[in-house]
């Protein structure tokens, strides 16, 4: 069966880096990206020298309209999917709960919550048996802050990533037995541009000795274990959660 994936917010980061294993896999790729137009752009032409057919589409995975945009035009380009990773995600400046504004709140929840049950409801409806589909894997990205809270920083973020836990755990059992896998990677600092939308770009090193393995990760390692997941390897592996997180 033709491999076909999708991965939200992929234009730099994990999700570029994933892209690029995938591509060296044989998978074709959607790159989808919001605004970073230039970077998806250059990330196409480098993936396909791997030989594979790879596009990028520009959707705000937190609209619903664009969300059904970006899965008919994928069926349109690249044929049924096989793989759907959730990776797109945001942080905002550093701030304590005491100061956190409903606005606030719900631009991290609707990117980094919303988004994820869209695409996965819109995956749902090409992979399931039940709706004439082959079948397929999801792998949501979630982060260690769903575990350690990011008290002083980010409870917000770490809040909407808690929900992608549990979306993980729950939909893995719905869609068991209709030919879908469901897992979930937890990365914890990882060395990507990120932190500088946290208005923190040197955060790393300033919490690094507070890791075991002393230091922050990096993109491809994370892209390792999605590409585990989706593989054929991980066949028996749905609700599972690979920590990433240099022993935190």
């Amino acid at each position: 069966m033709e491999k076909i994936a999708l991965i939200t917010g992929s234009s730099r980061g994990i999700g570029a880096a994933t892209a690029r294993k995938l591509a060296a896999e044989g998978y074709n790729l959607c790159i989808n990206y919001k605004q970073r137009r230039e970077e998806a752009e250059h990330l196409i032409i480098e993936l396909e020298k791997s030989g594979i057919k790879a596009i990028a589409i520009k959707a705000d995975v937190s609209s619903e309209s664009e969300v059904m945009r970006l899965f008919q035009q994928i069926d349109e380009e690249l044929g049924m999917l096989t793989a759907l990773v959730n990776n797109a995600g945001i942080l905002l400046p550093q701030m304590t709960v005491e100061y956190m504004t409903a606005e606030r709140i719900n631009k991290i929840l609707s990117t980094n919550v919303t988004s994820y049950f869209l695409c996965c409801r819109e995956a749902i409806k090409r992979m399931s048996f039940k709706h004439g589909g082959k079948g397929g894997v999801i792998v949501n990205i979630s982060s260690a802050a769903s575990r350690l809270g990011s008290a002083g920083e980010y409870v917000d973020y770490a809040a909407s990533k808690g929900a992608i836990d549990t979306l993980t755990t729950g939909l893995s059992i719905e869609v068991a037995n209709e030919g879908i896998r469901v897992n979930c990677v937890r990365p914890g600092f990882i060395n990507t541009e990120i932190h500088a939308d946290g208005g923190e770009p040197d955060r790393i090193n300033r919490i690094k000795s507070h890791i075991p393995m002393q230091r922050g990760g990096e993109p491809f390692e994370i892209a390792a274990a999605i590409s585990w997941l989706l593989s054929e390897e991980a066949s028996y592996i749905t609700g599972a959660f690979i920590d990433a997180a240099g022993g935190r």
